[in-house]
C-alpha cells in the first residue's frame, strides 16, 4: 500500500578516519565516522507523471520520465539521485508493486555556497533518497537492506567506490567497514535481480559500530579546495602500480594499522589510537610519494603538522587532494586545541564545527 503523506529522511555525512584507498579492495578494513551535517530528502506525490527532483543546489526542478525501468531526460540532474530511485524502482517492479509519480526535494548542509566540504554528500544523498522513496512506496527496509540498495545504486555509477560513505550514513557513529566486491554485486543483480541480491551473501562485506575514542576529541579542518574522490581513485586504478608488490604491501600495511586502531578504540586506548593514526598518515605519504596522486596539499600537511606538534595525530580524510583533514587531540587540553585551530587558520585551513552523528539515517 502506497503512502500518501510526504516522507522525510535525512542522512549524515562522513569522514574517513583510516583505511583510505586500500578500502576499495574487497574485504580491506577502514574506520569511518558519521558527522552532524546532513542531506535531507522529502518525497511526496506528484500530479505529473515520472519523477520531479528539486534541490537547493540546483537552480530549477529537473523532470524525469520512466523508460524501460530507467529515468530518462532531466539534463543536469544528480546521477546518484537518479540511480537511487531507479534501484528502488527495480525492487518494486520485481515485487509487482507500482512506482507512482514522485516529487523529490533535497536540501543539504554538506555544502557551503554550492561548494562541497568533502563530507560524503554523494553517499548521503543516495542513502536518504533510497530510504525516503522506499518508505513512501510502503517498503520497509532494515539498515543492511538500505545499505545494499544504496551500494547497488552507486556501483552502477562507479564500481570503484568502496561504499564506506554509505555505511557511515546508514549506521552512524564510529564504524569499522569492509567493502564487498562491487563488480560481483552488479553481476549478481544482472543475473538474479535486486531482490535476490539483497538476500545473497556478499563476500568481503562487514560493518560494525565502534565506541568513540577515549579521552580524545575529533577536530576537522577544511582546506577550502574541493577534491574529486572519484578522479583520485580512478587515477590510482589507471596506474601500473596497482597489483604490484608495492600495492600489496600498502594494502597489507593499511589493514595492519586499521585493525590495530579498531582494537585501540574497543579497548579505550587513546594513545594507541594516536599511534595508529600517525602510521596512517605516514603510509598515505608513502603512497603519495610513490604514485604521485597529490594526496597531500600544503594545507593538509600544515593541518597534520599542527596537530602532531601538540602530541595529537592528524591526516587527510578520504582521498585527499583538498577537502578535509582530521585530527584527534587531547580532550583535556583546550589550550592545545585552540592553538591547533589558530595554526590551521594561519595556514588557510578552516576549522569546521562538526561532531559525530550517532544515529545514522533518521526520519
Amino acid at each position: 500500500m502506497t503512502s500518501r503523506r510526504s516522507v522525510v529522511r535525512r542522512a549524515p555525512g562522513k569522514l574517513f578516519v583510516a583505511g583510505e584507498y586500500a578500502v576499495v579492495e574487497p574485504g580491506s578494513p577502514a574506520i569511518l565516522v558519521a558527522v552532524d551535517r546532513y542531506i535531507t530528502v522529502t518525497v511526496s506525490g506528484s500530479a505529473e507523471p515520472g519523477v520531479v527532483v528539486s534541490s537547493d543546489l540546483s537552480p530549477r526542478p529537473v523532470r524525469h520520465h520512466w523508460h524501460d525501468g530507467l529515468l530518462a531526460g532531466g539534463e543536469g540532474g544528480s546521477a546518484h539521485v537518479v540511480a537511487a530511485i531507479e534501484t528502488v524502482g527495480a525492487l518494486l517492479a520485481e515485487r509487482g508493486l507500482p512506482l507512482h509519480p514522485l516529487s523529490v526535494s533535497i536540501t543539504s548542509t554538506l555544502h557551503e555556497d554550492g561548494r562541497k566540504y568533502g563530507l560524503g554528500s554523494s553517499g548521503a544523498v543516495t542513502v536518504a533518497t533510497v530510504a525516503s522513496v522506499a518508505a513512501y512506496c510502503g517498503v520497509e527496509l532494515t539498515r543492511e537492506e538500505l545499505f545494499r540498495l544504496a551500494l547497488i545504486a552507486t556501483a552502477r555509477i562507479d564500481p570503484k567506490g568502496s561504499g564506506g560513505d554509505l555505511a557511515a550514513s546508514v549506521w552512524g557513529g564510529w564504524i569499522a567497514y569492509q567493502a564487498p566486491d562491487r563488480e560481483q554485486v552488479l553481476a549478481q543483480v544482472l543475473r538474479h535481480g535486486v531482490e535476490e541480491t539483497l538476500r545473497a551473501p556478499w563476500p568481503g562485506f562487514a560493518v560494525r559500530r565502534l565506541p568513540p575514542p577515549a579521552g580524545l576529541v575529533l577536530e576537522v579542518g577544511w582546506t577550502g579546495n574541493p577534491a574529486s574522490t572519484k578522479s583520485l581513485v580512478a587515477g590510482l586504478h589507471r596506474r601500473t602500480w596497482r597489483g604490484t608488490s608495492s600495492h600489496q604491501k600498502f594494502v597489507a600495511t593499511t589493514a595492519d594499522f586499521v585493525q590495530a586502531a579498531i582494537g585501540a578504540l574497543e579497548d579505550g586506548d587513546g594513545p594507541g589510537l594516536l599511534e595508529q593514526l600517525r602510521r596512517a598518515r605516514q603510509e598515505l605519504a608513502r603512497l603519495d610519494d610513490e604514485v604521485g596522486l597529490g594526496i597531500f596539499t600544503p594545507e593538509l600537511t600544515a593541518l597534520a603538522d599542527a596537530a602532531e606538534a601538540v602530541g595529537g595525530a592528524a591526516k587527510p580524510s578520504g582521498a585527499g587532494g583538498g577537502d578535509c583533514g582530521i585530527a584527534l587531540l587531547d580532550a583535556a587540553a583546550p589550550h592545545d586545541i585552540a592553538h591547533v585551530r589558530q595554526r590551521w587558520a594561519a595556514a588557510g585551513v578552516l576549522p569546521l564545527p562538526l561532531s559525530p552523528a550517532l544515529e545514522g539515517i533518521e526520519e
